[in-house]
């Protein structure tokens, strides 16, 4: 997931524990007010569920549940974890809910176009290949057996679970944080947030929404576009201004549309979703970009999303955002 939001107003005072460390090709985070809890228990714990969802749900590792599952041979069942099989189900849930503006199965074209584990590229694939990946997709290809936790490879099925993941990351360590009885904390997850509780001071966790640049600066500083407090609540972004590649003065971005088989081309820059629980807030900005400005809007609305839609319009950005939002922005 593309990091556009960045932790601000996070108070320094010592009874705020953090917690930071690599994990999924990005970065994670965990702010929590001090606790009897152990800071080794506490670090532990969120490393192992990181390394849960990595190995069963990585398209960069081989040997994941999830890669063996897109490498397997057509026609074979495969049984899964609990935890793959719920981001699968609620992934597919979404995909429903948009028509195929969000869907799992788009691997074969976000590898196609040099933004997944098969590598980069500095072209546009032809239009043959394209339709060849395309023929590849479709999330009504997968066949869940809920009774015995199981996914049904009907052959070529590659699923990509990178804009969920992460996530499903949050709400694992969150719990396991609730669990401890630590019930306030911010949690950050290759970009995607959740938080609950307060700071030590009462207030709200502070999150800046980022303003689209194409590269970041030399110094690392970035323009915060909105401050929101984050309580009890998840929030999920997408972007495509991180990573890109350029042809003929034309764009190319890793936001790929599956109803198309061809990257964004709707001039929206990024989208911020908040949501509950971070299984439903990340993959719900990718599922925003996608339908555009004006339909994403309007499937928000519909459902009391909080969104914040940022525009491209020519050499400017415009905002768009749901009265839900609004109301974030007014508190």
């Amino acid at each position: 997931m593309i990091l556009s939001v960045v932790l601000a107003g996070c108070s320094a005072s010592p009874r705020v524990l953090l917690f930071e460390g690599e994990s999924m090709g990005s970065t994670w985070a965990v702010r929590c007010v001090d606790h009897e809890s152990s800071r080794a228990d506490i670090r532990a714990a969120v490393e192992q569920r990181l390394a849960l969802v990595d190995r069963q749900m990585s398209t960069w590792k081989s040997d994941s549940d999830l890669s063996r599952f897109n490498a397997a041979a057509a026609g074979t069942w495969h049984r899964w974890p609990p935890e793959l099989f719920k981001v699968v189900e609620a992934a597919l849930k979404l995909a429903a809910d948009t028509d195929g503006a969000y869907d799992p199965t788009v691997g074969p074209l976000v590898d196609l176009w040099g933004f997944g584990a098969a590598g980069m590229r500095r072209e546009p694939p032809d239009a043959m290949s394209v339709e060849a990946m395309r023929a590849r997709t479709g999330w009504q290809r997968v066949q869940l057996d809920p009774a015995q936790q199981r996914a049904l490879q009907s052959g070529g099925t590659h699923l990509d679970l990178s804009s969920i993941a992460p996530g499903f990351a949050l709400d694992l360590i969150g719990e396991y944080l609730e669990s401890r009885g630590i019930t306030n904390y911010l949690v950050e997850v290759g970009g995607e947030l959740r938080g609950r509780g307060s700071k030590p001071d009462g207030s709200d966790w502070q999150v800046a929404i980022q303003h689209p640049v194409d590269n970041d600066s030399a110094d690392g500083s970035i323009t915060p576009e909105h401050v929101i407090g984050l309580r009890n609540a998840s929030l999920g972004s997408s972007g495509d201004y991180r990573h890109f590649f350029e042809d003929q003065g034309r764009r190319y971005a890793h936001r790929i549309d599956p109803r198309t088989g061809y990257p964004l081309d709707n001039g929206v820059a990024s989208v911020t979703a908040l949501s509950e629980q971070g299984i439903d807030a990340d993959p719900m900005a990718t599922a925003l970009s996608v339908l555009g400005a004006e339909a994403g809007i309007d499937f928000a609305r519909r459902r009391n999303i909080a969104a914040l839609f940022i525009v491209r319009r020519g050499d400017g950005f415009e905002e768009r955002m749901t009265p839900a939002f609004a109301a974030l922005l007014a508190r």
